[in-house]
């Protein structure tokens, strides 16, 4: 179902496209760590710090993200609890994401590996809240399963957020907070976020609900640029504001992003979900859109042309607002009620705002480049990338080189390369995935 124009009738002539360079960015990436080996040493680690008791009911909270071995740390924490005799079950914590159902998150769980075949407990899933407090008039609510457990164990990346700033990212405090507050909590601190600051908001509120829930201990997991789990710790229930706070710190120092600071049309071969929460990742193109996102000054980002949206996203596509051209494959790929529920939930529906929808990708760049800054082809400062989580290695047209040659960490290839369109207008991408990265074809 077409759900946007498609304009047909432009008359956009010979495309000129400059000549291109394979770039990769050369990080310091700490290395990936033996998980099953880490959380036996942080089991050991946590020792007197938890108290178990057998035959009890622990809710082991998992999110939507697709984190790095997130199938075999929930198996590996399940089956410590299964030692401990206590009696695990997984509850999704995501708030509205899966279309704010409970079948939908247990979709999204199962997609991600985390099946109780896989993990050895019982999924249980609602929508249902109980409210556990306040905090300065906000409601304070819980997933009721996760409430009515004799203890909650929590699992999620640190990282820091794509839209606001603060002491608390995305990580343990925000899962406890908006993750297992369903959709009618995730409802509540976005449309507070829009007369307070949201991190400052989510650490105030996680604070009382460490002091009111029965939480244990978290598992924070940290991933390396490519997107490896290179640090794993459990932190009992009075140590997570304190070490998710230092481990928001390193995650930061590991989050890449474009190398250039000005570019006039950014190709995304594809936005989704499962890339960034954001569907596109506002640290990577610069972008803020909603009352409550913190502001960015780089890089300056022109135009930004997106070419799919994920099969692993099921049409949500917030984010879509960040999209200035678009085709019809991306357009008709959209889910509008699940995006709907996502955008509403987070008080920003010019999050999926509608972009120009053009015939084919070839007029899409086209059109990108007929709204931009007088240039020449030479001059032309064209980047094109997988998606916003896979930067490490791009297409940077020639106009960039000269930026690029003052950057420390950036490798430029010797072979020009050039964008061209099949018969249909489609985009023949030089690029094409490969283990740990993408290189040319």
């Amino acid at each position: 179902m077409t759900v946007a124009p498609i304009v047909h009738g432009l008359r956009l002539g010979h495309l000129e496209l400059p000549a291109f360079r394979l770039v990769e960015q050369r990080f310091a990436v700490p290395p990936a760590i033996d998980v099953a080996a880490t959380l036996a040493k942080e089991w050991c680690r946590l020792g007197d710090a938890v108290r178990l008791s057998a035959g009890a009911d622990i809710a082991v909270a998992v999110g939507s993200r697709g984190i790095d071995s997130l199938s075999e740390i929930v198996c590996g924490v399940v089956g410590k609890l299964h030692e401990a005799g206590c009696r695990p079950f997984i509850v999704p914590a995501m708030g509205s994401h899966g279309g704010a159902s409970a079948a939908g998150q247990l979709a999204l769980l199962a997609e991600l590996g985390i099946t109780e075949e896989q993990v050895g407990a019982p999924i249980r899933a609602t929508m249902d809240v109980v409210q556990v407090g306040e905090v300065d008039g906000l409601p304070l609510v819980v997933d009721r399963l996760a409430q009515a457990a004799a203890g909650i164990v929590l699992i999620n990346r640190i990282k820091p957020h794509t839209d606001f700033a603060g002491p608390a990212g995305s990580g343990l405090l925000k899962m406890l907070c908006v993750g297992l507050g369903n959709q009618v909590g995730a409802d509540l601190y976005h449309r507070a976020a829009l007369v307070q600051d949201l991190g400052e908001l989510i650490a105030r509120c996680a604070r009382k609900l460490l002091e009111t829930l029965p939480v244990i201990f978290g598992a924070a997991v940290v991933e390396n640029q490519n997107h490896r789990v290179c640090d794993l710790r459990l932190v009992p229930s009075s140590e997570i504001e304190c070490a998710e706070l230092a481990l928001q710190s390193v995650a930061q120092t590991l989050l890449p992003g474009l190398p250039l600071d000005d570019v006039d049309l950014l190709i995304v071969d594809e936005m989704g979900k499962d890339i960034s929460g954001a569907g596109l990742d506002p640290n990577v193109i610069g972008r803020t859109i909603g009352a409550w996102s913190v502001p960015r000054t780089r890089p300056r980002i022109a135009r930004i042309f997106v070419r799919a949206l994920t099969p692993a996203s099921h049409g949500n596509a917030c984010g879509l607002g960040f999209v200035d051209v678009a085709t019809a494959r991306l357009i008709e790929a959209i889910d509008l009620e699940a995006t709907a529920v996502n955008a509403v939930t987070s008080c920003m529906p010019e999050d999926v705002r509608l972009p120009l929808t053009l015939a084919t990708e070839r007029d899409a760049v086209a059109v990108a480049l007929a709204t931009i800054r007088p240039h020449g082809v030479d001059d032309l400062r064209i980047v094109q990338i997988t998606n916003t989580s896979e930067v490490t290695r791009l297409l940077v047209s020639q106009g960039s080189l000269a930026a690029l040659e003052e950057r420390e960490h950036i490798e430029i290839g010797t072979h020009s390369l050039r964008l061209e369109f099949d018969a249909g207008g489609n985009l023949l991408s030089p690029l094409r995935p490969r283990q740990g990265g993408w290189e040319p074809r």
